[in-house]
């Protein structure tokens, strides 16, 4: 069934406090933090945008370059729980929310419409996105279990996530996977309607999440499904001061 006229809110949760680069939303890229290059690219395609916040200082950079913004508790455990904290701030009606990783500087239009796109379906509550992986990487980027992998059924929907390696290629060895089995990589967008946001804050950690610290793994095993639209576009998240020059390196070559 179609889903007609559906309204749209995008939220950026943006910690101050992070273990390997303290102070990351308000990190420049030419020049520009880049909590406000995540909120332009947001803009692009929604609306109705909004960072969600616990720090004073990400409050007042928002305010400062016209955004708005709204403070969240210090004490959530993903940035979905920030969401649907800063959705009840906001007094927001939207019937669906998109949360952007705030250290995605260079998400793309393309990316946010395809996630947009799962909902023309009545019956998804939960997107994604997936990337097939490059073979052209080799196979120990594949193996690095900060890169998530997702495997999915025939229509779309995703299977399981791990930091693991899946799907397992039997019958040959871990060289050869990749020229006998089609890997998919999750880019971590996720979009849900308001209603399945506001019952996905109320669910204990699973097992699953736990050994694996993948929260999708609490949705999966609570029996919620997560429609996946796939992208081939690059990404560059931001998770050391490492990465923040390869963002500049990446922003001189656009």
């Amino acid at each position: 069934m179609k889903n007609k006229g559906l309204s749209y809110i995008a939220i950026i949760p943006a910690r101050y406090a992070s273990t390997r680069f303290p102070g990351k939303p308000l990190a420049k890229i030419g020049g520009v933090a880049m909590v406000e290059r995540v909120y332009r690219r947001a803009e692009a395609a929604f609306d109705n945008v909004a960072v969600a916040t616990d720090d004073s200082r990400i409050y007042d950079a928002v305010k400062a370059f016209g955004g708005i913004v709204v403070m969240t508790s210090e004490k959530h455990r993903s940035g979905t729980d920030r969401c649907r904290e800063a959705y009840a701030n906001l007094g927001s009606d939207a019937d669906v929310v998109v949360n952007i990783q705030g250290d995605e500087p260079f998400i793309s239009l393309k990316q946010l419409e395809s996630v947009k796109e799962c909902f023309a379906d009545s019956g998804v509550d939960i997107a994604s996105l997936a990337r097939p992986f490059d073979p052209a990487r080799g196979f120990e980027s594949l193996f690095d279990s900060n890169l998530v992998k997702v495997v999915m059924d025939t229509d779309m929907y995703a299977m399981y996530f791990s930091r693991s390696i899946i799907p397992y290629v039997r019958n040959y060895e871990w060289k050869e996977w990749l020229d006998h089995a089609k890997f998919h990589t999750h880019v971590g967008l996720y979009a849900y309607r308001a209603e399945v946001l506001e019952r996905l804050g109320e669910l204990p950690q699973s097992p699953l999440e736990l050994a694996e610290s993948l929260e999708q793994l609490r949705w999966l095993q609570a029996g919620y499904r997560i429609k996946m639209a796939l992208t081939d576009e690059p990404n560059i998240g931001i998770d050391t001061p490492a990465d923040l020059e390869l963002a500049e390196k990446y922003l001189v070559g656009l």
